[in-house]
């Protein structure tokens, strides 16, 4: 598994580059779920999201030559800007493999960090397979979005932020796509707070990792359709899981209209955007409430990266979600 001393060499090389985000309060929060929550903003973060801290570390610990040969990543969008980013910060080539139907917003951040973009359709297509293609005919590094051990230990310094920022926790639930977020912040948490539970958080429609946890062995499911176009993952990562499988209590869901009125909690009285994604563990923690009550609980507001026109027509419920 993923060691903790590893997480503390990532913390050590995003120091001065990542930003160190603020943990958020909410009275209004605190007294309608009766527990106190500290919410983990990495919304804003460098690029929007957490995964800044797992893309910087994985191209940190390249060699030159690796480096100078690119990297290759696949992702829906987070991860995409996260390597994009990345890439640029250490002046090396990246090419990403990136849904037809991600965000545009996504799509464009992407390529404004200046990263070659290749489209395939998630639906019919195998992105891992086009990016292998695409690592053998360049001599690039392949950076997955989440079964990489740098990448995870790069996500696990957000807990470790977390834990000496606010103390002891009772319990801390972080949204889980494939895993990675999940599993470092498992590792950093455990590490530092052993009696700490921990929970995953992912869309009802796509919970192959409750199922995988549930089952002791990975499960893998259609691609979900969902609005969190972050987690629409398979199957949670082969290294996530075993951490996750040992030390993860369990992973909780959430319905995609549970998700909007996270968003619209999070905007209206916290003043903060959140994309679909970003918002799963407090729409999991709010659908989840009893079991967390008289408790400190902490959660990971994973991503803000959201069009203006797409944030406006799920709140407004110009487009319905079911």
């Amino acid at each position: 598994m993923l060691p903790f001393h590893e997480i503390e060499l990532a913390a050590a090389r995003l120091k001065g580059v990542a930003h160190r985000t603020p943990v958020l309060t909410s009275r209004t929060l605190d007294a309608m779920l009766d527990m106190q929550v500290f919410m983990k903003a990495e919304n804003l973060q460098r690029m929007g999201a957490f995964k800044f801290r797992g893309g910087y570390n994985a191209v940190s610990v390249l060699s030159e030559v690796e480096r100078a040969r690119g990297v290759v990543a696949f992702s829906s969008g987070n991860h995409a800007q996260a390597i994009a980013l990345a890439a640029q910060l250490h002046g090396c080539r990246a090419t990403i493999v990136m849904p037809h139907d991600a965000p545009a917003l996504k799509l464009a951040a992407t390529r404004g960090y200046g990263a070659e973009v290749v489209i395939y359709d998630r639906y019919k297509e195998d992105r891992a397979a086009i990016a292998t293609r695409l690592v053998e005919e360049r001599g690039a590094a392949l950076i997955p979005p989440f079964d990489h051990l740098p990448v995870m230990a790069g996500q696990g310094t957000a807990a470790l932020e977390l834990i000496a920022d606010v103390g002891a926790l009772d319990a801390l639930i972080v949204c889980a796509g494939g895993g990675g977020f999940l599993s470092g912040c498992t590792v950093a948490a455990k590490h530092l707070l052993p009696q700490i539970r921990m929970y995953g958080a992912e869309p009802e429609r796509g919970n192959d990792m409750q199922q995988s946890l549930r089952a002791g062995r990975i499960v893998g499911i259609e691609v979900p359709r969902t609005i969190c176009d972050g987690q629409q993952t398979q199957a949670v990562g082969a290294h996530p899981f075993a951490v996750i499988r040992a030390l993860v209590t369990d992973v909780l869901t959430a319905t995609d209209p549970a998700v909007v009125e996270a968003m619209r909690f999070a905007f209206e009285r916290m003043k903060v955007v959140l994309e679909p994604s970003g918002a799963c563990a407090l729409a999991a923690l709010m659908t989840h409430a009893r079991q967390f009550r008289g408790q400190r609980v902490g959660i990971t507001l994973s991503g803000g990266n959201i069009g203006l026109d797409r944030f406006v027509a799920l709140l407004s419920g110009a487009e319905k979600v079911d």
